[in-house]
């Protein structure tokens, strides 16, 4: 059973703590001209009924771009998945569709292609396959979820837990390959200054 892209909210993740690129807000470094959650949310928005962004820090710099801003229920910085809670309680559809900030390529039907397969799922997780090993890649951060989980991942991070697709395999997950040209790359994060200025010459 397909869903109708009325029935999702998409998020934009940006509200880590960026360890890797020295700390800074993640979501505001420029690439390709704009900020990568800029980018994101832009990208995001034709395939969803509405967009939000999760952040933790420079809310206003976020809210200027006319989206709403979530941040996470407290100052833990659990991770990904504080910020799908975030989604899952404040989204007014049934399903959430959640992005990284620092995927900056993802696919432009990504919302698309997931419902296709929701059927009885509660998850649907692109996977890919490494083009160097052939092995796949889960890429649980650019997942479509029921809104319904909301109160089972709350109790999952009460309980330390952190792990996005440990968390999701504990539901009715189904993982969908994304194999078609492009797909290998379209779901590189960048994480570094050095990634971050590569990837935004391709």
């Amino acid at each position: 059973m397909k869903i109708d892209r009325r029935a999702v909210t998409g998020l934009v993740l940006s509200g880590g703590l960026a360890r890797r690129m020295g700390g800074v807000d993640k979501g505001l470094q420029p690439f390709g001209g704009q900020p990568l959650a800029l980018r994101a949310a832009q990208r995001l928005q034709p395939q969803v009924a509405a967009v939000a962004i999760n952040a933790n820090r420079h809310l206003d710099a976020y809210a200027a771009w006319g989206w709403p801003v979530w941040p996470d229920a407290d100052d833990r910085f659990a991770g990904p998945l504080a910020g799908v809670l975030a989604g899952l309680r404040s989204a007014a559809t049934p399903w959430l569709a959640c992005v990284p900030c620092d995927g900056p390529h993802f696919p432009p039907d990504l919302v698309a292609r997931l419902a296709e397969e929701t059927g009885e799922a509660d998850v649907v997780m692109p996977v890919t396959l490494d083009p160097a090993t052939g092995q796949a890649q889960p890429q649980p951060v650019f997942s479509l979820l029921r809104c319904a989980l909301r109160d089972d991942l709350a109790a999952w991070l009460d309980d330390g837990g952190r792990k996005f697709e440990t968390w999701a395999r504990r539901h009715r997950c189904v993982m969908l390959p994304f194999d078609q040209p492009g797909d290998a790359t379209a779901f590189v994060n960048v994480n570094t200054p050095e990634e971050l200025a590569r990837w935004a010459q391709t």
